[in-house]
């Protein structure tokens, strides 16, 4: 399966994580994410996006001060809360 992909390195916290955000809004429904980042913040950061937002952290590492986030997007997006 193709892999969008997301260079946020140099960048800080919150960013990285808004920067996929904003990226996962305009994907598909299982469609993958990959994200590079440089703010080891970043690990913590997206674990918790992940679990908040229903999108499934699949795999994260780190190579040489660079952390790659494999994400793949939630099934549908929630119905609100009242609607």
């Amino acid at each position: 399966m193709s892999e969008t992909l997301l260079d946020v390195k140099g960048m800080t916290c919150p960013l990285p994580v808004l920067r996929a955000n904003r990226v996962l809004r305009g994907m598909a429904p299982g469609q993958r994410l990959r994200v590079l980042a440089t703010d080891r913040a970043a690990v913590s950061d997206f674990q918790a996006f992940c679990q908040e937002t229903g999108h499934a952290l699949l795999a994260w590492s780190e190579e040489a001060g660079i952390f790659s986030f494999l994400i793949r997007r939630r099934a549908e997006d929630p119905v609100p809360k009242g609607g």
